[in-house]
C-alpha cells in the first residue's frame, strides 16, 4: 500500500494557533461625508455616527471622531438598506437579505413595536443615509463583510488553512446568528474536510496534510485545533469536535501552554474553556492508553500464531527466502514487532507516540527488518523491502488486524474526551 512520506515538521502546532487569525490587513476603505442635508454626500467634512444614529451612542466603543466609511466591494448605489458593523457600512438589497436570511426576513415583514425594543436585537435602527434606512449591526466589519460576499457572489472558500478559516469561521458565526441556512450547510461542509466525522475522511485529510508539508516546507496546512473546538462550540456544530480534539490531544501539554509570543496572544483572546480542558487532558489519557492497548492486541495475535501448529503456517511463503525461512520467520517477525514498537513507542516517545490512529496504520504495513538499526525518526525506516522478503500472508494478516483497530478506535474518540455527539 502505497503511503506518503512523513514529514519531521509533522506534529508541530499549526500554524496561526489558538484561533488568533493570520496577520491581515483590512482593505481600503472610502470615506463617507456630509453636507447640511442629511443624509446627503460631499466632499467637506466626516460624517460622524451622530449623524446618523437616532438612538443615545454612549454605550458604543467608538468614538464620536471616527469618520464612516464605505466598504468599497459591498456599498451598491441602488441598494435598499445600509448596515453598520463598527465604522463600516455596507449599502445592500433588503431582498437579497431577505430572500436568503430568517433574521432579516422576519425583521423587515413583520410589524416592529415603536417602542425601544429593537436593543433587544442583534441590530439597531440608526437613521438614514442617502434615503436609505441604517441598521447597526454588532458584529466584526470584516465578518459581515465575508457574509455578505458569500451572499452576493456564492461562497467561495480555499483549502482550509488559517487564512481561509478565518474567513469561513466568520461565515459560519453571522450564518448561523442571522440564519442562513443554506450558508451555514455549506461551511459546515467545508470545515468537515478538515475535520471529518468519518476515519476515511480523516485519512485523507492526513495525506493532504503530509502532501502540503512535503511541497510547501511549512508546519502544517490546518488551523489551530482551539480554534475550531471553540468556533464548534460558539455555533453548535459539534460534529467537528471529535477530530479536533483529537488533533489537539496530538501535542503535548508544553507545546499547547507554551507557545512562544504567539501563543500567548491567543491564549488571552479565546483559550479553551475549562471543562474542554478537563475533556482533552481525559482524552489524552485514554489515547495514550489506547496505544499500550494497541500494542497487546498485537502481541496476543502473535501468541495466537505462534500457539498454533506448523501447518498454520503453510501458506506462508516468503517470496525471497534463500532457501531457509520457515513459518519460524512468521512467528519470530510478530513477536519481535511487538518488541520494536513497544520500544519505540512506548518507552523511547519516539515520532507518532501520542496518536494511535498514526500507530496502528504504521504497524499494519508491511514487516520491519528487525535485523536492521532501527530509525530515530519513524519506525517504517527499519521496513524491509516488499519485493525481497515479505510473507503475503503476513503482510494481509497485519492490514486486515490494523483496519479493525483503526476503525475501532475512530469509533471510541467520542468517548475518550467525553463528547456528545
Amino acid at each position: 500500500m502505497s503511503r506518503l512520506p512523513v514529514n519531521n515538521s509533522y506534529y508541530p502546532l499549526p500554524i496561526g494557533a489558538y484561533g488568533s487569525p493570520p496577520s491581515r490587513s483590512p482593505p481600503p476603505l472610502s470615506h463617507l461625508h456630509r453636507t447640511s442635508r442629511p443624509g446627503s454626500v460631499d466632499d467637506k467634512e466626516p460624517l460622524g455616527i451622530s449623524s446618523v444614529e437616532q438612538e443615545d451612542t454612549s454605550d458604543t466603543p467608538l468614538s464620536c471622531q471616527d469618520p464612516l466609511v464605505r466598504h468599497p466591494d459591498l456599498w451598491f448605489s441602488d441598494g435598499s438598506i445600509v448596515l453598520q458593523a463598527e465604522n463600516t457600512l455596507f449599502r445592500v438589497h433588503k431582498s437579497l437579505l431577505a430572500r436568503h436570511s430568517g433574521f432579516f426576513h422576519d425583521l423587515f415583514t413583520l410589524p416592529q413595536p415603536e417602542v425601544d425594543s429593537t436593543k433587544l436585537l442583534s441590530v439597531q435602527s440608526s437613521g438614514d443615509i442617502e434615503g436609505c434606512p441604517v441598521l447597526r449591526l454588532h458584529d466584526a466589519p470584516e465578518d459581515v463583510a465575508n457574509l455578505l460576499t458569500a451572499l452576493v457572489d456564492g461562497p467561495s472558500f480555499g483549502n482550509n488553512d488559517p487564512a481561509d478559516f478565518h474567513v469561513v469561521s466568520g461565515v459560519l458565526r453571522l450564518s448561523t446568528k442571522y440564519v442562513v441556512d443554506s450558508l451555514r450547510e455549506k461551511a459546515l461542509d467545508h470545515l468537515s474536510i478538515a475535520w471529518p466525522t468519518t476515519l476515511k475522511g480523516w485519512d485523507s485529510r492526513e495525506d493532504m496534510s503530509r502532501s502540503f508539508e512535503l511541497q510547501a516546507g511549512s508546519e502544517g496546512i490546518y488551523p489551530s485545533p482551539i480554534a475550531v473546538i471553540n468556533l464548534a462550540r460558539e455555533v453548535s456544530a459539534t460534529s467537528l469536535l471529535p477530530s479536533a480534539f483529537y488533533d489537539l490531544s496530538r501535542y503535548g501539554f508544553s507545546q499547547i501552554f507554551d507557545y512562544g509570543e504567539s501563543f500567548e496572544e491567543g491564549a488571552s483572546q479565546c483559550p479553551l474553556s475549562p471543562i474542554d480542558m478537563q475533556r482533552l487532558s481525559l482524552g489524552k489519557e485514554a489515547s495514550q492508553h489506547a496505544i499500550t492497548t494497541l500494542i497487546q492486541s498485537l502481541g496476543s495475535h502473535a501468541r495466537t500464531l505462534m500457539a498454533g501448529p506448523a501447518n498454520t503456517f503453510a501458506h506462508h511463503q516468503h517470496l525471497y527466502s534463500y532457501g531457509h525461512h520457515t513459518h519460524r520467520t512468521c512467528r519470530r517477525d510478530f513477536s519481535e514487532l511487538v518488541t520494536l514498537a513497544t520500544q519505540h513507542y512506548l518507552f523511547d516517545h519516539q515520532r507518532g507516540c501520542t496518536d494511535p490512529l498514526y500507530v496502528a496504520d504504521e504497524l499494519g504495513q508491511p514487516l520491519y527488518d528487525l535485523s536492521q538499526p532501527l530509525g530515530i525518526d519513524r519506525l517504517g525506516n527499519s521496513r524491509r523491502s516488499l519485493e525481497q522478503t515479505e510473507c503475503q500472508a503476513c503482510v494481509k494478516t497485519l492490514e486486515t488486524w490494523a483496519k479493525k483497530e483503526r476503525e475501532r478506535m475512530w469509533k471510541m474518540i467520542p468517548l475518550w474526551f467525553r463528547l456528545d455527539v
